[in-house]
């Protein structure tokens, strides 16, 4: 009997070359958020339900059927964090930061929701997150946006990947198009599929981006809603637009991208690509103007977008894209009487800011060789001369790591 644990099924190890795919996408987003001026934040994994039930909806997918609650020994309801925005909310409405607006903030780690593994999906996964958190102009939008772009493409994975745009309007032009909508998908009823039937009274929208064929043979022809804007809702996505034709940003117009949530207005957003699959989404959201109202706050405008970094790091990985880091400086010990200096060299470099291997074990006599298999840009050999230790800088031409080395041999003394 097989009593090793198993992993739990939709949960992921990462290693080797996924964990450098993987750290590499992290430490993009950190390289970019620091450019953009985002302030980095920790957010705790798990919240009181109510957090997530009030934010995300309490007749969402997520909510009724994916998240991980549980009950705490106080018969407190606490949630597995299914997303990062609504903990940032919360801790807008709580914590203070309200003193900081308009706030730029920026968040990476694990989620966990309960639905099917698939291709780039698990049950525990990963994701980067910017919010810009009490701004209301549009401008904020388009800083997010071309942030998005610009993390992309530094990550060497924006060919292929499109930009598709929509704005959901203002208040007054959402509930004028989703009583339009209604009153459309009404009168087809009887065709669409049973979640569109579903949705029809409490969550129109929601049709427009079922992938179901029943439904999308009535999605071409519903109205959209340009048709609905108000002069202020044409004036926002206006500026928007024009933002992204200045910083050079692509995108496409997608007028039945949209977000079910009653709270989310104006700007919406996903960049997608053909390369993973039905599930295309690499990064993607919008505007939600409403949701501190929802949990109990005041008006607040607010923004943001998140990404898979699973899904990123596929990408990235497909496209080749990770850099290889070539080891810097490999050091043979070839006499163990030489180990104690080899050892105070090891730390020199590495304080001077040098990636170190070190091969100190095995035959003595393999050890020079071992090192040289290592690929290294530099490598020094110690070994014993008239009883004391020595080290010899093996390269072939002057480098800048080679210099670095030798400063470093020559400020210890054995």
């Amino acid at each position: 009997m097989n009593t090793t644990p198993q992993a739990i099924r939709g949960t992921q190890d990462i290693f080797g070359a996924d964990a450098d795919s993987f750290a590499h996408v992290v430490e993009t987003f950190e390289r970019v958020r620091k450019l953009y001026r985002f302030r980095r934040v920790e957010m705790p994994v798990f919240e009181k339900t109510e957090v997530f039930s009030r934010s995300i909806g309490e007749t969402t997918d997520v909510v009724s059927k994916e998240m991980y609650s549980f009950e705490d020994r106080g018969g407190e309801s606490l949630t597995l964090r299914p997303e990062f925005t609504a903990g940032i909310a919360r801790a807008w409405l709580t914590d203070g930061w309200k003193q900081y607006a308009p706030l730029k903030v920026a968040t990476h780690g694990p989620l966990f929701r309960y639905e099917r593994p698939q291709k780039g999906r698990y049950r525990q996964f990963h994701q980067i997150d910017a919010e810009v958190l009490g701004a209301a102009e549009p401008l904020a939008d388009v800083e997010l946006l071309v942030m998005a772009d610009h993390l992309l493409k530094e990550l060497g994975i924006s060919d292929g990947v499109t930009l598709q745009l929509n704005t959901l309007g203002d208040v007054a032009s959402r509930e004028a198009w989703r009583a339009a909508l209604v009153e459309y998908f009404r009168a087809h009823k009887a065709d669409l599929s049973e979640d569109s039937q579903d949705r029809l009274e409490r969550n129109p929208l929601r049709i427009l981006d079922s992938k179901d064929a029943r439904d999308k043979a009535f999605v071409a022809d519903a109205p959209k809603i340009d048709t609905f804007l108000s002069g202020e809702a044409q004036d926002f996505f206006g500026t928007v637009t024009a933002g992204l034709d200045a910083a050079g940003v692509a995108y496409e117009r997608a007028p039945t991208l949209v977000r079910g949530l009653d709270y989310y207005r104006h700007t919406a957003f996903e960049f997608v690509t053909s390369r993973l699959g039905a599930q295309g989404t690499v990064l993607g959201g919008g505007r939600y103007d409403g949701l501190m109202e929802s949990l109990g706050g005041p008006v607040t405008p607010a923004v943001g977008w998140a990404a898979g970094i699973e899904r990123l790091s596929m990408l990235v990985a497909d496209a080749g894209a990770v850099p290889t880091a070539q080891l810097t400086v490999a050091l043979a010990v070839e006499d163990d009487a030489a180990l104690s200096y080899a050892l105070k060299v090891m730390s020199g470099l590495r304080y001077q800011g040098l990636d170190v291997e070190i091969v100190a074990s095995g035959s003595a006599r393999k050890r020079y060789d071992k090192a040289v298999k290592l690929g290294a840009r530099v490598l020094v050999s110690f070994g014993m001369t008239e009883g004391a230790p020595v080290a010899n800088l093996r390269t072939t031409e002057t480098t800048t790591a080679s210099l670095a080395v030798e400063q470093v041999l020559q400020s210890i003394q054995p």
